[in-house]
Formats: structure tokens, C-alpha cells, sequence
């Protein structure tokens, strides 16, 4: 859950209850829809079953996923992956994982930001997040899917705008219980996984965390640069939650 928080002395309140988010509603349905209709889901007869299955899957990520040794030979194509990546999926838990993050911290934020700017803010660095890591496996023939990178912008983006507001968290370590923390510390601390992962990570198949920060860091530097000092916002109650797997 998140919670409401009081403004600094002297700053403006600007009240965000992100019970207006078209886009991020949107977005969780469009990539609901796509991951049914293709073959991860297992749920189109079309892409046959079993041991047939895993070829079909393939060639569909590798269609629509970024291959970052492809991505920079000059082809308009593969310019576009980082696009498409950020709609298509790996599994069922990858999908609602992610899907979990954008309902929880992306209304919010996109109800401060505007559906336009939130819409722009959502594809730019989900794009540049995927371009990163390309950049930095150039040589990988992996495909990489999904909207880790552009929901990690979201994350970013709400830290900076949300400081205060507190987030339920279910923490493995302490058998899941329920405890509620503020923004500023829930947030900070993801990252930090996330960049103690990425120092571990090969780059064989598996969770593609310099996505997560390249994305989560240029979040947070837009709402830096974008809203400055200038105003705060006060968070009026909302559902949340958390988890996520994959990119």
C-alpha cells in the first residue's frame, strides 16, 4: 500500500491519488493481450505444444526481441526492437511480475506527469535502458524482452516525486510479513540488489539488471531535471505491492 505523507515545510502539495492512469492501465492490458496471443503463453494451439513449442518461442523473440549483436548493423528493423521488447514477455511470472511494479508505482506517476509526457517518458527510457545493455553485451546473441527497463524508469521517476510515500514490501527474509517503509528506502534498497546482481550476471539467458538500472537512473535524473526543486507532491492512498522477476 501506499500511503500519504506530509510535504516539507514551504513546498507546494500537489495531491496525486493515481486513480487517473489510463496509460498504465493501458499498458498492463496491451501486454496482457500480447502475451496471451503469443506462444510463451501456451495458450494458441497454432504454435503446437511440448517440444515443439520451445522453437516457436525462440523465433518469436528473436523477431521481437532486442539481440543486441544484431541491433547496431544499420537495419531500420532491428532499430525498432527496443520498442517492441517492451510489450513482449518471457513467461507467465515475468509478465505479471512486471505488470505488479507498473500498477503499483506507474499510475501515480503518471497522474503527476500528464498521459502524454508519461506515454513519451515510458517508450524513451525503456528504449535507451534496452540500448544500454545492448550496448554493453554487443557481442550477445541473447534475446532480451520485457518492460524491466522502462518500468525501472518508473521507479526512478517515483522516488524522486514520491520520496515519502510509504510501500507495503513482503520481505522473503522475514517470512513475507507485510511491512510497511517509505519510498526513499524501498527503492534505493531494489536498486542496490539490482546493481549487486548485474556485478554476478553472465550473459547467458536469465534477468537483465543493467537494464533495471540503466532504467531506473535515468527515471530518476528526468524527474530530477524535469521537476526540479520546485514542487513536491503529497500521495493520497493507493493499492500497491510489489515483486518482479525479469526484464
Amino acid at each position: 500500500m501506499i500511503s500519504t505523507w506530509r510535504p516539507a515545510p514551504g513546498r507546494t502539495p500537489v495531491p496525486v491519488r493515481g486513480t487517473s492512469a489510463p496509460v498504465t492501465f493501458g499498458l498492463i492490458v496491451l501486454c496482457g493481450l500480447i502475451f496471451a496471443l503469443g506462444p510463451a503463453s501456451g495458450l494458441v494451439p497454432s504454435y503446437g505444444s511440448g517440444d515443439a513449442l520451445l522453437p516457436a518461442q525462440r523465433a518469436y523473440f528473436r523477431h521481437w526481441g532486442v539481440v543486441p549483436a544484431d541491433l547496431f548493423d544499420g537495419a531500420v528493423r532491428e532499430a525498432l526492437t527496443p520498442v517492441t521488447a517492451l510489450f513482449v514477455h518471457g513467461s507467465w511470472v515475468h509478465l505479471l511480475g512486471n505488470m505488479l511494479f507498473l500498477f503499483v508505482f506507474g499510475a501515480m506517476t503518471e497522474e503527476r506527469m500528464g498521459r502524454m509526457e508519461f506515454t513519451l517518458f515510458y517508450v524513451g527510457c525503456g528504449y535507451l535502458a534496452l540500448l544500454g545493455y545492448a550496448a554493453a553485451n554487443a557481442t550477445s546473441e541473447q534475446s532480451l524482452v520485457g518492460a524491466s527497463g522502462a518500468i525501472s524508469a518508473v521507479l526512478g521517476a517515483f522516488l524522486y516525486l514520491f520520496p515519502r510515500a510509504r510501500v507495503t514490501s513482503l520481505l522473503p527474509f522475514l517470512f513475507f510479513l507485510p511491512l510497511r517503509f517509505p519510498a526513499w528506502v524501498v527503492l534505493p534498497f531494489w536498486a542496490a540488489l539490482q546493481w549487486f546482481a548485474a556485478g554476478r550476471a553472465s550473459d547467458g539467458p536469465g534477468v537483465a539488471y543493467l537494464a533495471h538500472l540503466v532504467g531506473f537512473g535515468l527515471g530518476f535524473g528526468y524527474a530530477w531535471v524535469r521537476y526540479g526543486r520546485r514542487t513536491r507532491v503529497r500521495s493520497a492512498p493507493a493499492p500497491a505491492s510489489q515483486g518482479e522477476n525479469q526484464p
